[in-house]
Order: C-alpha cells, then sequence, then structure tokens
C-alpha cells in the first residue's frame, strides 16, 4: 500500500511540473504606446536597471548563427536578469535570434524599431516582449547627409547602458560609433552576414557578386584599427 501511494505521489509531482518547453515559451509582444525619444527614455528611466542592446544584421541574416548564439550566449551569462533589460531590433530575422536565448535565461526583453517596420508590416519576434515604434521616416542610422542619427537610433543609442555588435550594417555602424563617441561601454564580434542572401541582393539589383561579407561595421572597424 506505502509502495502504490509513493508511486502515485511520484507520477502526481511529475504532472504538476511544468515542462521547459512550457516554461520558456514567449508571450505576443506589447506594442507601447510611447513613439518619441524623450517619452521612450522616460520609460526606462524610470524602470533604473541596465539596458543591454545587441546590435547585428536584420534581413541581412547570418552566415553562422552558432557563432551569434555563441556570442550571445558569452554576454549574457555574465549578465544579472533581476537588473538587466535585453533590448534588440524588435524584428525576427538575424540578431533578433537573441531574445529567445534571453527569455530562457530570465531576462526582461524590449525592442525598439523604426515606425518604418510597422509600415512595412515587418515580422515581430515572438520573444521581444516591448516593443517602441519609434516614429522615424527612416529605418535609423544617420540622417542623410549629417552627422545626426535618426529618431530610432538616437533613441536605442541613449538608452542603452551597454551596446554589444554581433557584426551588423549601416544602422550598426553608426548607433555603434555614436554609442562610443558618447562614452557607452561597447564590445564587437566579428560576424559575416549571410553569403548567398548578400550575393543574391547583389544579382538583384545588378551588382558584382560581394566578396567581403564582413558588414559596414565590422569593415570600419577593421580600417580605424590600421
Amino acid at each position: 500500500m506505502r509502495v502504490r501511494l509513493a508511486v502515485i505521489a511520484a507520477l502526481t509531482g511529475l504532472v504538476l511540473l511544468p515542462s521547459s518547453s512550457a516554461a520558456q515559451k514567449c508571450q505576443p509582444p506589447t506594442i507601447n504606446s510611447a513613439t518619441s525619444v524623450e517619452a521612450i527614455r522616460g520609460y526606462f528611466q524610470k524602470r533604473n536597471m541596465t539596458v543591454v542592446s545587441f546590435l547585428g544584421y536584420s534581413a541581412a541574416d547570418y552566415e553562422d548563427k552558432a557563432a551569434l548564439l555563441k556570442h550571445a550566449e558569452g554576454v549574457l551569462s555574465g549578465l544579472d536578469p533581476a537588473r538587466t533589460i535585453v533590448n534588440v531590433g524588435a524584428t525576427i530575422d538575424g540578431i533578433g535570434a537573441v531574445y529567445a536565448l534571453a527569455k530562457q535565461k530570465g531576462f526582461e526583453t524590449v525592442g525598439i524599431v523604426s515606425s518604418q517596420a510597422r509600415v512595412a508590416k515587418a515580422t515581430l519576434a515572438p520573444c521581444a516582449g516591448t516593443v517602441f515604434f519609434v516614429e522615424d521616416e527612416s529605418w535609423g542610422g544617420l540622417l542623410p547627409g549629417t552627422t545626426t542619427l535618426s529618431p530610432t537610433s538616437s533613441t536605442l543609442v541613449s538608452v542603452s547602458d551597454r551596446i554589444v555588435a554581433i557584426g551588423g550594417g549601416d544602422i550598426a555602424r553608426d548607433e555603434f560609433n555614436a554609442g562610443r563617441r558618447l562614452g557607452k561601454k561597447t564590445e564587437f564580434f566579428p560576424a559575416d552576414m549571410n553569403h548567398e542572401i548578400a550575393r543574391a541582393r547583389a544579382a538583384r539589383n545588378k551588382q558584382p557578386p560581394p566578396t567581403d561579407f564582413r558588414g559596414a561595421l565590422g569593415a570600419a572597424l577593421a580600417g580605424s584599427a590600421q
């Protein structure tokens, strides 16, 4: 009788335990109504937490996705989920893969992205958490012909305490450089964009096949080191 009761108790305990997949399941992103640089900055100031922003490729994607996640894992492992908010670019492509990893580790996640993503009906990452669409006529980076960041990039840089770039194109380059100039803690991991996607894009634009897949940020940092 005691054996039977022990078995029943054990089975009951197994049923009550949540599966790992359920524990890691993300809720649909919440869209915050703040759209201006000032309003979004105010949101983070009230939270009084460290904001770590990940930059990288989006639609250009990664040639080595395992390396992307390994770099992100190394960074996240040194952070405290109770005191840190992980920010990426809200969408599911490329660097957006960091969201799921961050959620699995218990981090609060947010996404700061241009309102152009809403116009283009870009797919948000399922684990993006709270998403801010910054009112912006561009996708980000420097405003054409100026040294001024667009509203989206200005917002991202201003709320970030630490900026981690894993590869990255023009927008990532501009945000990373701006962060450095402001004294933000920055870290860069070289990473190739997806070769096949890059070649296909060049073909569509009737350009020669690319031979350098470092991305604009990688190329800029390599040049500055010479």
